[in-house]
């Protein structure tokens, strides 16, 4: 059996209402104010509660949101990049209470969780914005998030009042104690998590394969939750995902799990933050490539491996491995990058997110040296039954 790593802070925090429990607390929270949450905060909720977000136990208080957001930091010194926060407008925060508890709505209206009401506390959204995305852009998807919610904050510990949903449906692992105990039973003692919300084109794959050249086993770890409007569906990229592995990864080596979370498109910050989640979820090492978290223009290709340097490893406790923008070479015959590789760009076969889009609309396949045909395929299905309508290209 593999030897767990040790979750960010010390322990896997679990939040999650035993069952027994349950009834009880529902029925207490029928008399209760409520909060109904968004799509993002609902999964932050079901993540604080099932540990992925250790050693948070809920929504940050008023201290640990400014150190995070100016330093990186929670108040104790625990690197932790992006602010976890639960946002309110004025009108119904002025009449919460420290002390007091609500409960938190899904979008059905229903009881999803109780939040124990610490401090509600007032916070600067263009200086959030301008630390944590480097920019106050409103077109930038993260800052906009930021400018529509609520002008104070909540903070306090959660309970989730059912079973974490298993959505979207499949044999995947969703939550961090699930994840280890699948990593422990096929006896892995390093493992390396990749992080990504796209499919795995023939790029992606080489570094994932670089990676299990040095560690037991890949968790290969696709964002599910809230994306962009443009980003490809969970349940079609899952799909890809699948027919990768079945052709091209030893089935041995690959653990397909997912992670429930909303992207904040933070760039630099979001590395760190995806790396310390990993950590949680059992991984000792974490894939960092170019502009990893990023959109737009608005981070340098390599600022998210330069921000590792602002903390030591002990203090981060998971490796990250980084990797320079890859592509196949015709002249080299194979997937290389700009250190292996000394030939000029007319050799390398890189395409742009809008050249394959078109190429899909066209029901024409990307090249191999590109993406893996049986990923295309998935693609192109997806494109004609008019997954691509809505984009501009």
């Amino acid at each position: 059996m593999g030897e767990a790593v040790t979750p960010h802070g010390g322990s896997l925090v679990d939040r999650v209402a035993p069952p027994e429990a349950r009834a009880a607390l529902r029925e207490r929270a029928r008399h209760l104010p409520a909060l109904p949450l968004n799509v993002r905060s609902r999964a932050d909720l079901i993540l604080l509660a099932t540990g992925a977000y250790s050693p948070l136990s809920g929504f940050l208080g008023e201290a640990d949101y400014r150190r995070v957001v100016s330093e990186m930091r929670l108040a104790s010194g625990l690197p932790w990049s992006l602010p976890i926060t639960l946002a309110v407008a004025r009108e119904r925060g002025t009449v919460l209470r420290a002390g007091r508890e609500v409960v938190l709505l899904d979008e059905g209206g229903e009881s999803l969780g109780l939040l124990e009401v610490a401090e509600v506390y007032h916070y600067d959204r263009e200086g959030e914005a301008k630390e944590v995305f480097r920019t106050t852009d409103p077109t930038h998807p993260g800052v906009a998030a930021l400018n529509r919610q609520g002008e104070l904050l909540v903070g306090g510990r959660v309970t989730l009042l059912r079973d974490p949903p298993a959505d979207p449906p499949g044999p995947f692992p969703r939550y961090p104690a699930e994840t280890r105990r699948a990593v422990q039973e096929r006896g892995w003692q390093t493992v390396v998590g990749f992080q990504t919300r796209n499919p795995v084109h023939r790029a992606h794959e080489y570094l994932q394969k670089c990676a299990l050249e040095m560690v037991d086993g890949l968790l290969l770890h696709p964002l599910v939750g809230e994306t962009k409007g443009d980003d490809i569906p969970g349940p079609v990229r899952l799909a890809c995902y699948q027919v990768l592995l079945e052709g091209y990864f030893p089935k041995d080596r690959v653990l397909l799990g997912l992670l429930p979370a909303a992207m904040r498109y933070a760039g630099p910050r979001e590395a760190i933050f995806h790396a310390l989640v990993r950590k949680n979820y059992g991984c000792t090492h974490f894939i960092v490539g170019r502009d990893h978290a990023g959109v737009g223009n608005y981070y340098g290709s390599y600022d998210a491996h330069r921000i590792f340097a602002a903390f030591t490893p002990e203090e981060l406790g998971i490796i990250p491995l980084f990797f320079e923008h890859a592509f196949y070479c015709r002249r080299c015959g194979g997937m290389a990058t700009a250190k292996t590789c000394p030939h000029e760009g007319a050799e390398h076969v890189a395409l742009s997110g809008t050249r394959v889009r078109e190429m899909l609309t066209r029901v024409e396949l990307p090249p191999p040296e590109y993406t893996r045909p049986e990923v295309a395929q998935v693609l192109i299905q997806w494109a004609t039954e008019g997954g691509y309508q809505r984009y501009e290209i």
